[in-house]
């Protein structure tokens, strides 16, 4: 029998939960905590070498930076200071660093009200960064 963390991670959040329930659930935070910007963190479905987090819901400062952000998620996940990962917000864009949460809750926010965002690892992105290698190599013997 599966755990109950792990069947929620199972799915996305965005399926566990309706689209009025998450809209409610952001209007909730947003009034208790005007200053906090309500943010997703998952796993990419398909990540096999990143542990799951302890919990996808977080409550971020809005003056926090996307480096400093990016911090917090590595020290829950625990990984050395050689595990790279990537943050993908809305599964398709890496955030500049130096943006704060504001900036990013105010390009990227969902139409539910939270930011979503997305992690993997290096391995994930292998192929495309291969991929990307060859073709610097091929433009260098080029020239």
């Amino acid at each position: 029998m599966q755990t109950l963390h792990s069947c929620q991670s199972a799915r996305p959040f965005k399926q566990r939960k309706s689209f009025a329930t998450r809209v409610e659930e952001v209007a909730g935070i947003r009034g208790k905590f005007p200053t906090k910007i309500p943010v997703i963190v998952e796993r990419y479905q398909k990540e096999k070498y990143l542990p799951l987090l302890d919990k996808t819901k977080f409550l971020v400062p809005q003056e926090l930076t996307m480096t400093q952000f990016i911090t917090i998620i590595r020290g829950r996940m625990a990984l050395s200071a050689t595990q790279a990962f990537y943050l993908l917000v809305n599964n398709k864009s890496l955030a500049s660093m130096s943006l704060t949460l504001a900036e990013v809750y105010q390009d990227y926010k969902d139409e539910d009200g939270f930011v979503y965002m997305t992690y993997a690892s290096q391995e994930m992105f292998g192929g495309f960064l291969a991929t990307g290698k060859e073709k610097c190599k091929e433009c260098l013997l080029k020239t």
